[in-house]
């Protein structure tokens, strides 16, 4: 099965499922209304809302409203099923076996910083736990020391200078910037570009279906091991609360410095 075409088959249902959720988006104009809101205005008039750019936001509310409905309506329930079904100890072996391969983008994010001690400690993390933790199951390698160090590429192009450009939030994966945007196309294709060249489900006869499965389940986790629920802040203007702190943690992740005024 070509790269091209297991893409496109990922690509369909979810370019189907944004058409008809993006109705539903456009049907209610006000879904904060569904949450009252727990914080008065007056909480927020020394808040530096307004620095972070944001030329897009009509069109970055209107993602964002999307990605309310898609967590409420589909993510969520899926969410609770798998919460449901699968004991504790099997979500967190799951957890583990992803975490494991994100360590993969960790190590070439740190070998594109030039950071060789990073470099060194993850690659250890990743063998590690990929023999003596069957598959990233366990996680031997933090008893032994080997720190975790959470890499991309969006924090590769700040290391060399680039800034974070327009706010953007995209739909399913949610805030983001254009950096962090171009990056993390860049480090989907590098774990596509890995994980095809090694293609270890090629001669199963059902490589499609194991590898979709894979796939959703990765997406499924990902979103389990993430607390924030849309519209639960209890803030009247969580649009901005979001687009602030994801700003911010972006650049202090980044390693840059905060404002004298923080």
């Amino acid at each position: 099965m070509s790269v091209a075409r297991y893409q496109i088959c990922q690509i369909i249902p979810i370019l189907t499922l944004l058409l008809a959720l993006s109705g539903c988006a456009t049907a209610v104009v006000n879904p904060e209304a569904e949450v009252p809101p727990m914080h008065s205005i007056s909480e927020f008039r020394d808040q530096r809302f307004a620095e972070v750019a944001d030329p897009w936001e009509r069109f970055n509310r209107s993602i964002y409203r999307f990605n309310f409905y898609f967590d409420k309506y589909l993510f969520l329930p899926v969410l609770n099923g798998y919460d449901f079904v699968t004991p504790t100890f099997l979500q967190k072996r799951i957890s583990g076996f992803y975490n494991n391969l994100a360590e993969l983008r960790n190590f070439t994010n740190s070998m594109f910083q030039l950071n060789a001690a990073k470099s060194v400690s993850t690659l250890g993390r990743f063998v590690t736990n990929s023999t003596l933790g069957l598959g990233g199951l366990f996680d031997p390698a933090t008893s032994l020391g080997l720190e975790r160090h959470d890499e991309d590429f969006g924090k590769t192009l700040a290391y060399w200078g680039a800034s974070s450009g327009p706010y953007l939030v995209l739909p399913i994966f949610g805030p983001s910037s254009v950096r962090e945007a171009g990056g993390l196309a860049v480090d989907r294709a590098i774990y596509f570009g890995i994980y095809y060249a090694i293609d270890p489900f090629v001669n199963t006869g059902n490589g499609l279906a194991i590898n979709s499965g894979i796939s959703v389940l990765e997406a499924v986790d990902t979103r389990y091991q993430q607390s924030f629920r849309y519209y639960e802040s209890g803030y009247p203007f969580e649009y901005y609360m979001v687009r602030f702190f994801y700003h911010e943690k972006r650049e202090i992740e980044s390693g840059r410095p905060l404002p004298a005024d923080w």
